[in-house]
């Protein structure tokens, strides 16, 4: 059994969708459970009509009601789930109305407002299917077991939802149905809508796939797997074959457009593979996510960046000796619900790296009552995955290209879980650096692979590649998309 789950670029219109269905037919035999995203962009779209009502009172949803019945149309599909989905745009056209009226956006009204996009998307999806013989059922999450606490914009699925996901969804399969699901949402105890934050349909896949203790899960984006380097900055970025958990949550996190470490947990919790495909290029093998570590470690990986940073440095001779320094440095932080992205300390300083949108006026005044606190906007995280068993031959490479460029790093930081290295520069530097490390490490004659030659990695075939079952060896592929739930 697998979980497929695809994003709203790869479900956006009628022409994705026939496209979705006969990558979904060759796999048919594996019993899918499919996880899909709202359709192209209707989420801004959503956001955009609430925007509306709550500024100038005004109610329209044309953008959303014009993709979708011409999608419909388009798919030559019945009546019926043209009355479905119209019933679902008269509910949005109340809700809206009632934020017009009210002119108040509750964190609890946009989860359900922006719900509206994959409860549509799964239902004439489902109907396509149908209309090709194949035995689908569209559900919304909170009908397949999906329970979540009430953090709205970010809920939390409660333990007791992979019981309920499990029960539900095998006997859908042992029926030969094919379960099609809305991403990224639940309902909470109280029967009110939620929904699961950054990466919530990729993390409403894993959690199927760990519920299911199915073989891999198949994130399937709009582009061919886990790049060397985005490929907005790098046109010759090629794919990376092979990533571990930890390596593919390190890109995650400092940039790259993959899944995000939240979403991945549920599968590293049970060792069950990831495959993210591309459903434009459904032949490229794209990038397998599989528990590591992964043998013949290049030098480098990939290459991430992650702009508009904001650095403190942080200084307190004050603090010199004395236990609980970081304790109640951190304790500010905290209180102040700030999370830090990267640190590096001595006895008396400390610097740290926070998105800049964060809010530091309190956090400043607190600290400064024991310390002198500089803050620097501007700045950017360039990370580097490899192999940091070598991580002198790694930072020697990378401040030599640094130096030949002018540029100085302003702060270095090793993570703790020995695939990554990052520094600091400005972010008007990075884009440049970021080529550059890319030309010297993966193309023409400064190409530094470790031995040189491409790493051969030992991994068993996935799901994907017509393996009926594998082990944790097993590989999926990720590719990074540009906008999903």
């Amino acid at each position: 059994m697998i979980v497929m789950k695809f994003g709203g670029s790869s479900v956006a219109g009628a022409e994705r969708i026939v496209n979705m269905t006969e990558i979904v037919k060759s796999r048919i035999k594996l019993k899918p459970v499919l996880v899909l995203s709202a359709m192209g962009n209707t989420t801004d779209y959503l956001l955009e009509s609430a925007d509306a009502a709550l500024k100038k009172g005004f109610v329209s949803i044309e953008k959303i009601e014009e993709l979708h019945l011409k999608t419909i149309a388009d798919l030559s599909l019945g009546e019926a789930i043209q009355k479905e989905v119209k019933d679902l745009f008269w509910e949005l056209g109340s809700l809206l109305t009632g934020i017009s009226l009210t002119k108040e956006l509750t964190g609890r009204t946009k989860d359900c407002l922006v719900s509206f996009g994959e409860r549509i998307s799964v239902r004439i999806a489902a109907a396509y299917f149908r209309g090709k013989k194949i035995n689908a059922r569209a559900l919304d999450a909170w009908d397949a077991g999906f329970i979540s606490d009430s953090a709205f914009g970010q809920a939390e699925l409660r333990k007791e939802s992979y019981i309920r996901i499990a029960s539900f969804l095998r006997s859908l399969l042992a029926e030969g149905t094919l379960p099609v699901i809305t991403g990224f949402i639940a309902k909470d105890e109280n029967g009110n809508i939620t929904t699961l934050g950054r990466g919530g349909s990729d993390l409403s896949a894993t959690v199927i796939a760990a519920a299911l203790k199915a073989d891999e899960v198949q994130i399937w984006k709009d582009v061919d797997g886990i790049l060397g380097a985005d490929p907005r900055l790098v046109e010759d970025a090629k794919p990376v074959e092979l990533v571990s958990y930890e390596e593919a949550a390190e890109l995650a996190y400092f940039g790259a457009q993959v899944l995000h470490p939240r979403s991945m947990q549920p599968c590293i919790n049970t060792g069950i593979p990831v495959l993210v495909k591309n459903s434009f290029n459904p032949e490229s093998p794209g990038t397998r996510i599989v528990p590591g570590p992964v043998k013949d470690t290049p030098l480098c990986r990939a290459i991430t960046s992650k702009k508009n940073i904001t650095l403190v440095d942080i200084v307190s001779t004050r603090m010199l000796g004395q236990s609980g320094f970081l304790a109640r440095l951190f304790a500010e932080f905290a209180k102040n619900s700030i999370s830090v992205d990267m640190i590096a300390t001595s006895e008396v300083s400390v610097s740290l790296t926070l998105d800049a949108e964060k809010d530091l006026t309190a956090v400043c005044r607190e600290l400064s009552e024991y310390a002198s606190v500089e803050v620097k906007t501007g700045k950017a995280i360039i990370t580097i995955i490899g192999d940091v068993r070598r991580s002198s031959e790694i930072l020697h490479e990378a401040f030599g290209v640094c130096k030949k460029l002018g540029i100085q790093v302003q702060m270095v930081s090793q993570g703790a879980s020995k695939v990554n290295i990052s520094f600091i520069v400005n972010d008007k530097e990075a884009d440049t650096l970021v080529k550059e490390l890319h030309r010297f490490f993966f193309s023409g004659a400064d190409a530094k692979h470790g031995s040189g030659k491409k790493p051969e990695a030992k991994a068993k075939k996935s799901v994907d590649e017509a393996s009926p079952r594998h082990g944790p060896e097993g590989g999926t592929t990720a590719s990074g998309e540009g906008k999903q739930s």
